[in-house]
């Protein structure tokens, strides 16, 4: 019985060993295949978008075949257009997110270490965090009229709130023996805060962090869409109202990469900081 149950699972293992090399084994391929077989539905996709356009199913003004979208990118791209309104929304970007990633980390990490500033702030985030943010857009239009400034004020408030709360729950579950243990070794709260929380409330502040990338790209599209005079969503808008619908998906599939380029990269930054966790 041992030996016939052995020599299946041997079998087994055998016959599964092609399909293991080709996705998920060691060979020098594996890894790329692995990502060919990981974004098959983004091909998938492409392909029916071109098929149903050149079949006559879907009518090339409400969604233009994929060459004549890409003939479209590399023309805004070769006059520059492309390139300095991204810039000017990747600045809006970082800024406003850069902004909530360190206010929503101290807020967090002190709401969860001092009961008066949970006290105090408490209350005041969880009646913002529901609140659709793009409805802040005509009022700090109307403060900050139609630069930068709004667009970078709403990103810090959409992004800061998940970070907030991710560095909450993080410094809360921090195991209190940790924290004992320093105070009891003559650690100042402050060191104890440095040394201690923040590595351990690390994995959580990172996965808000990412969520709020995520935040920052939506909130910045929707408002330059609303009230902007340069950026990708002042194109989107723009391109738009004028029947321009090539160039305008291009600008959509622009952000769309742009979005997925960050997350890929944040996602890699994350993985080395958390290295440590094994």
């Amino acid at each position: 019985m041992a030996l016939d149950k052995t020599e299946g699972e041997a079998g087994g293992g055998h016959k599964g060993a092609p399909f293991a090399l080709a996705f998920g084994g060691g060979g020098i391929g594996s890894p790329f295949l692995r990502g060919l077989w990981r974004y098959t539905p983004i091909f998938l996709l492409a392909l029916l978008w071109e098929g149903a356009t050149r079949l006559g199913l879907v009518s090339h003004l409400t969604l233009p075949p994929l060459d004549r979208v890409f003939a479209a990118w590399w023309g805004l791209f070769s006059s520059g257009d492309l390139i300095r309104n991204a810039a000017v929304s990747l600045s809006r970007t970082a800024a406003g997110l850069a902004l909530a990633v360190l206010c929503g980390t101290l807020l967090g990490v002190f709401m969860a270490s001092s009961k008066w500033v949970r006290t105090t702030f408490d209350p005041l985030v969880q009646a913002i965090y529901p609140m659709p943010k793009s409805a802040l857009i005509p009022i700090l239009v109307l403060w900050l009229g139609f630069g930068s400034a709004s667009k970078i004020v709403l990103i810090f408030l959409g992004c800061m709130l998940p970070v907030t709360l991710s560095a909450f729950n993080g410094a809360r579950g921090t195991e209190e023996v940790l924290v004992w243990s320093g105070r009891s070794l003559g650690a100042s709260k402050a060191r104890v805060l440095l040394e201690i929380v923040l590595p351990s409330a690390l994995p959580e502040i990172l996965s808000g962090i990412r969520i709020a990338l995520a935040f920052a790209f939506v909130l910045l599209v929707a408002s330059e869409l609303i009230a902007a005079r340069a950026g990708l969503g002042y194109m989107i808008g723009w391109l738009g109202d004028g029947g321009v619908y090539d160039a305008m998906f291009a600008v959509v599939l622009t952000v769309a990469l742009l979005g997925f380029a960050a997350d890929r990269a944040f996602l890699l930054l994350m993985r080395r900081f958390l290295r440590w966790r094994g």
